[in-house]
């Protein structure tokens, strides 16, 4: 699978809008965005008028670079969303949002959902017990995740459990510092996903 490779400030300077991929530095005066809040490369600075079209598919580069998954994940999760009951759109967030990576990003095991890859690939959550370390592995209502015990010394996972307080964790999810113990209480709705995106304009340039 084809991976990014470049500078993840980057991609929130070409989507006009921080996206949160690096973690604590999109919280600091480092923040790429704050500094140069202007598209990347030589003409990032021309104002341009987008189509109908390149609104649509910004704002599918915009999500699937939020979740940090390729065309062909996204193109297999809006086709599982449009297959099920209700609102494409909502349906297709909600599975992005229970992806195990992202999951364990908003519980606050990790820092970023890229650093969340990263920990479910090593092998340092458990799901009712049970070893699971692709990340794209879909979480549901009831299921428990647990960190490891030889991974409750990692350094980068206590400085996000720390930063908690900060970030917040959603309603459809419970967290236990103590016992390093999540739990998945609920689906999560429309609500939840503070982000500004709008999936409308995905559905618009799939169903074209």
């Amino acid at each position: 699978m084809a991976r990014y490779t470049g500078s993840v400030c980057r991609q929130c300077r070409r989507e006009n809008m921080k996206l949160f991929l690096k973690g604590d530095r999109c919280f600091s005066d480092k923040c790429s965005y704050d500094r140069r809040g202007y598209p990347p490369g030589q003409h990032g600075q021309r104002r341009s008028k987008q189509s109908d079209y390149g609104m649509q598919l910004r704002e599918k580069q915009k999500v699937r670079r939020i979740y940090g998954i390729s065309e062909k994940q996204f193109r297999i999760a809006f086709k599982r969303a449009d297959r099920q009951k209700g609102i494409t759109g909502t349906n297709l967030l909600s599975l992005l949002e229970t992806r195990m990576d992202n999951t364990v990003f908003r519980l606050g095991f990790v820092n970023s959902r890229n650093q969340g890859r990263h920990f479910v690939r090593h092998n340092h959550f458990t799901v009712n017990g049970k070893k699971v370390n692709i990340p794209s592995y879909q979480v549901k209502k009831g299921d428990v995740i647990e960190l490891r015990e030889k991974s409750r010394t990692v350094q980068a996972i206590s400085d996000s459990l720390d930063a908690i307080v900060r970030r917040g964790v959603p309603q459809w999810l419970e967290i236990n510092k103590d016992t390093f113990k999540g739990q998945i209480v609920g689906i999560p709705t429309r609500e939840d996903i503070t982000l500004p995106i709008q999936e409308q304009l995905i559905v618009e340039l799939y169903s074209k």
